[in-house]
């Protein structure tokens, strides 16, 4: 049966995360002549990076108010959903790739804080023979590490993207288990085999060599550890297709001209998201960068997509 028109249109918007993350410059040493697309243009590749950058650069101060209108809040689901799916446990280091905003980072931290939670009641039940001073004792313990070892790197090559990610950890309170880098997705500024998580939330069709900034995922993964991509996908569902691609050409630019004074930065955002391969391809394109067990699920009729791999 075919939804309600009024619900297949809310839920055919989509978040933009995508303004704060992914914002990955190109490198400037590249060979000259070659071509990729910047949305629906054909660029020299030595171009794409700039063009990228000041995009994200351009809306980052407008990014709160821009995701929240043009998803009505179903951003905020998915990246709920992605971090579930992640069930991350006590001691996880996550490095959160394109994450300028915090907005994985912070869902990660209150995940790790649930557990934390869960633990110290487990454990209190198991011993309820304990003494006030026992009890008092155990929780200054606990005090001591809110976390329990774990920390999110937020690593975006966009500092205006940082610069609001910095703003609202503050705001927000979060004041411990977070590390802010200045990094490109193509060249990550970090060790071998330090992570065991990594993530990237609409930012992946940003980078101009998708498969390099996938080697690098792979690369500084420790093994066992977990590769996931949120990212706009293909949808699979003809008639939500066609809303969302009225939506997303007639709406979406119209949102960022009057919201952000932005028009030409909101249509690049919708048609690199035509751009991006869809689902299976993109399967593919992970298990060639060396992952195992690659998987995907797709979240509204596959607005988005959830990838998932791992390095064994």
């Amino acid at each position: 049966m075919v939804a309600p028109i009024n619900f297949v249109s809310r839920w055919c918007l989509f978040p933009w995360r995508s303004v704060s993350l992914g914002c990955q410059r190109f490198h400037q040493t590249q060979a000259p002549g070659k071509e990729t697309h910047f949305g629906f243009q054909t660029v020299p590749e030595e171009e794409k990076g700039e063009r990228v950058y000041h995009v994200f650069e351009s809306v980052a101060k407008k990014y709160d108010i821009m995701n929240d209108s043009m998803s009505l809040g179903i951003h905020r689901l998915w990246k709920d959903w992605l971090v579930r799916h992640m069930n991350p446990t006590p001691g996880t280091q996550l490095l959160d790739v394109a994450g300028g905003t915090g907005d994985v980072a912070f869902r990660f931290i209150n995940y790790i804080r649930a557990q934390r939670e869960k633990l110290n009641r487990n454990k209190l039940d198991h011993q309820q023979n304990l003494s006030w001073s026992d009890i008092t004792r155990s929780y200054s313990q606990e005090q001591q590490g809110l976390l329990m070892g774990s920390k999110a790197v937020i690593c975006d090559i966009n500092k205006e993207m940082l610069k609001v990610g910095k703003e609202r950890s503050l705001r927000l309170g979060y004041s411990e288990g977070l590390s802010w880098v200045a990094g490109d997705a193509e060249e990550l500024p970090f060790a071998d085999e330090k992570f065991d998580v990594y993530t990237i939330a609409f930012g992946i069709r940003n980078v101009t060599h998708v498969e390099k900034a996938l080697e690098e995922a792979y690369r500084v993964l420790k093994p066992g550890g977990r590769f996931l991509c949120l990212e706009f996908s293909h949808v699979n569902n003809p008639i939500l297709a066609r809303l969302y691609d009225l939506y997303s050409f007639q709406v979406i630019p119209v949102l960022g001209e009057v919201i952000a004074g932005d028009w030409k930065s909101y249509q690049y955002l919708v048609e690199s998201i035509r751009r991006f391969p869809p689902q299976e391809e993109y399967k593919e394109m992970i298990e060639d960068a060396g992952f195992f067990k690659v998987t995907y699920r797709n979240l509204t009729s596959g607005v988005v997509a959830v990838h998932s791999g791992f390095k064994l």
